[in-house]
């Protein structure tokens, strides 16, 4: 447990920090912004570009772990949307409440925790779902919510939409050219590299800062009742479902499924909220469930480790 506490502690510590001080108003809004400007624009895309760049690629696509993995959080997707409208949600509202209870923030917490935990190994599948989870969750999340909504007229131009707003977000660029960099077995010059090098390295911890400043704008507000079922299911359904899909499914090696289950572990990623705002439905509760999903998951994601660091470490040897 001590080797559990040394990695979820200082990753945790970051964001209770990063929370105090956006509450307390050490940070104002317009550097919250600008951190995670330079987050999501610089750090984590130079960070992800030179890890594809280095890593040993498998020979083949693994379909069985992308099967696993999707296939269960999908289902979870439609299970939670079939539960808001048992909440009695309409519209374009039970979209999002499945979203709060499916969508990992694997971006800012699932990184660190996965480098933090595991050897290099595990950043092929650390980066096929990062890589991929977005264009998935947004496209289902959309056309869920649309369909909702009764806008079918706008259900055709949604795998281009999906695809132009995926081309514009520089996670998944510095995720295509760090590819690239590994086929064409090109490699970055000195001076180059290094500069790369001292932007990679304060992707986590500012990722992990600016994630508790961001949060700590939200209201914590909105109907306990849905939010408690939404933290619930994304905190602990989404792992054991996932792990289900892994170990008695599709059989993905155990390294692997490590990563998945813990990606899965994950809090609900704050694009949950975002989607909300975007439709201006349940915001308040989608907030809330950020929040809250979030602190939930020290506690979880600390067992899970407990496990699943034992387990990847046995897959190797």
């Amino acid at each position: 447990m001590i080797q559990v506490a040394n990695i979820v502690l200082p990753v945790f510590g970051l964001v209770v920090l990063g929370y105090i001080a956006g509450r307390a108003g050490w940070i104002k809004q317009a550097a919250i912004e600008g951190l995670s400007t330079f987050v999501f624009t610089f750090a984590i895309p130079v960070m992800l570009f030179r890890g594809i760049a280095d890593a040993q690629l498998p020979a083949h696509m693994p379909w069985h772990f992308l099967l696993a993995y999707y296939s269960s959080t999908l289902m979870l997707y439609g299970l939670t949307m079939l539960l808001g409208r048992g909440f009695g949600l309409r519209n374009a509202e039970p979209a999002i409440f499945a979203m709060s209870g499916s969508y990992s923030n694997v971006v800012l917490l699932g990184i660190p925790l996965t480098i933090a935990s595991f050897d290099e190994g595990a950043r092929i599948p650390l980066f096929i779902v990062v890589s991929t989870h977005a264009a998935i969750m947004f496209l289902v999340t959309t056309f869920s919510a649309e369909v909702g909504k009764g806008e079918f007229e706008k259900l055709g131009s949604l795998p281009l939409q999906t695809a132009r707003v995926l081309l514009k977000n520089t996670i998944v660029v510095g995720l295509l050219l760090g590819l690239g960099v590994n086929l064409t077995g090109l490699h970055l010059p000195g001076l180059v590299d290094k500069m790369a090098a001292y932007l990679a390295g304060a992707a986590l911890p500012c990722a992990v800062f600016s994630m508790g400043a961001s949060i700590s704008q939200y209201r914590i507000s909105g109907d306990i009742g849905k939010i408690t079922a939404a933290v619930v299911i994304k905190n602990l359904m989404h792992p054991v479902l996932v792990w289900i899909a892994c170990t008695r499914i599709f059989h993905v090696p155990a390294d692997w499924s490590a990563v998945a289950i813990l990606l899965a572990a994950c809090p609900t990623g704050v694009n949950a909220y975002l989607f909300a705002n975007r439709y201006r439905v349940i915001v308040a509760s989608t907030a809330t469930t950020v929040v809250i999903s979030t602190l939930v998951s020290i506690a979880v994601l600390s067992l899970c480790l407990g496990w699943l660091i034992p387990l990847y470490q046995g897959a190797g040897q």
